[in-house]
């Protein structure tokens, strides 16, 4: 017999009331490498297994006292746990699956039996210490805050990140919609004294400019017809925490000489006071606008730019770090897995490669939201090609109006109208630099139905960056 080989002895519990059972499968056991205890009783394995830390446990399913089914209700969580039965039948095996076994052995038990079973149950825990493994080394090498990248260019901005933890400086951080922005600041806010403080995001192109003010700064009662109350504005909600400002190139120009005053002097005014209060919050901006060419086109304040531009942070887009991808995609199967509650799909070359040749214009978002979509559309333990959206599978983004109203192979007219809109806003937003007003003037439609398209279709307009 050979002898099976793993890098410590493994310690084996056999419960079974027959004492000959214990001491044939222990001599196979011992022989094959591995410690062994044994308990008569379904009561005394549960009390062994309190007290002592197997790898594996083999099980009687007929006991005095408590039966094998008991013991695997009470303890397969805790072990992993192989059933023994003289009855072998789609039935049990079920009932010992539901309850939690491992596998089950049909007595008697042969030795290339047990060794063929207990040669699958290391393999499968060499398989779980590796993914074990694996993950600590991604979440250790690839993440910072819940942010996943290995790129050289997004490595940098982790090292800048890490050097601004123990200062409370302004930050400006740009980049396409869909880079993770407000996952940055968030990070930053992390990683700063300001941890365990609140950190507080608002979406300055999303509220209105009739209650933007308020918002940021509080009412006193009867400041307008609505004031019912006062109200208490972000920045004195925030205090002793951080104020994430994004899409702050939205903010309207006599706002924006509130908020310089507000960070020079860590005072605000709520609308209709007559007294300042003093404010302790660090802000973090962020906007997908050139602010020093809209300061310079004078539609944003110079000095307000250079008061929260102390330190900029530029995340690229995802087609310019294509290395971060594969990291993404696990991180993004392995969240979406969870949340859902079904097994973890592996993803084939094929599909990876199209992933990877994919032009990512929503960046991680849009990538994110593709593989949500594929983990539920795909059958089998590994994702499928055709679950990915068509002009994914071809490695190209969806580009052209004329391109998409020429493609024949698919005449969905939703479809068709989606693609369209997205073309057409994504093409108005790189002419206006970001600005949703432009851009929703040029569209021919108001900026409050902008802005339920960016969201509809995840450009970025669901409060995040």
């Amino acid at each position: 017999m050979t002898e099976l080989t793993h890098e410590a002895p493994l310690s084996v519990l056999i419960i079974d009331d027959d004492v000959e059972v214990n001491r044939s499968l222990e001599l196979v056991l011992q022989t094959l490498g591995y410690n062994t205890a044994t308990a008569l009783t379904g009561d005394d394995g549960i009390s062994l297994i309190g007290k002592n830390t197997y790898d594996l446990v083999l099980c009687d399913l007929r006991l005095p006292g408590k039966s094998g089914i008991d013991v695997l209700k009470d303890s397969a969580q805790k072990v992993p746990i192989i059933l023994m039965t003289a009855f072998s039948n789609q039935e049990i095996a079920s009932h010992a699956a539901e309850c939690g076994a491992f596998d089950y052995l049909r007595k008697p038990i042969f030795p290339d039996d047990l060794m063929f079973t207990l040669k699958r149950f290391e393999e499968h825990e060499r398989l779980k210490r590796e993914n074990k493994v694996l993950k600590a080394t991604i979440a250790e090498r690839y993440s910072f805050n819940n942010i996943i990248a290995k790129s050289d260019a997004f490595r940098s901005v982790f090292d800048i990140v890490r050097r601004l933890t123990p200062f409370n400086t302004t930050v400006l951080i740009t980049g396409e919609s869909g880079t993770g922005k407000e996952l940055m600041a968030r990070a930053i806010h992390e990683s700063s004294p300001r941890r365990g403080k609140p950190f507080i995001a608002i979406n300055c192109g999303a509220i209105p400019e009739t209650l933007i003010e308020s918002e940021l700064f509080g009412h006193k009662k009867g400041a307008f017809t609505d004031a019912s109350r006062d109200k208490k504005g972000l920045f004195e909600e925030a205090s002793g925490g951080t104020l994430f400002l994004d899409e702050i190139g939205e903010l309207p120009l006599h706002l924006q000489v509130k908020l310089l005053r507000s960070l020079q002097e860590q005072t605000i005014r709520r609308v209709g006071d007559e007294h300042d209060i003093l404010i302790d919050v660090r802000v973090i901006s962020a906007t997908l606008r050139n602010l020093e060419e809209e300061a310079k086109a004078g539609r944003f304040r110079e000095d307000l730019f250079y008061r929260l531009n102390v330190v900029s942070i530029h995340l690229p887009p995802l087609r310019e770090r294509t290395e971060d991808i594969p990291v993404l995609v696990e991180h993004f199967v392995r969240k979406h897995s969870k949340r859902l509650g079904i097994p973890e799909k592996r993803v084939p070359t094929d599909v990876l490669k199209a992933l990877l040749n994919y032009n990512w214009r929503g960046n991680a978002r849009e990538l994110e939201n593709c593989l949500e979509r594929a983990l539920v559309l795909s059958r089998g333990d590994e994702f499928e090609l055709d679950a990915l959206p068509d002009y994914i599978q071809k490695g190209t983004p969806v580009s052209t109006a004329a391109a998409i109203v020429s493609d024949d192979s698919n005449l969905s007219i939703k479809q068709k109208t989606a693609a369209l809109e997205i073309d057409l806003i994504t093409r108005a937003l790189e002419k206006t630099g970001g600005n949703r007003t432009h851009a929703a003037k040029i569209l021919e439609i108001s900026h409050r139905t902008l802005l339920y398209k960016l969201k509809e279709y995840n450009l970025g307009g669901d409060g995040e960056s």
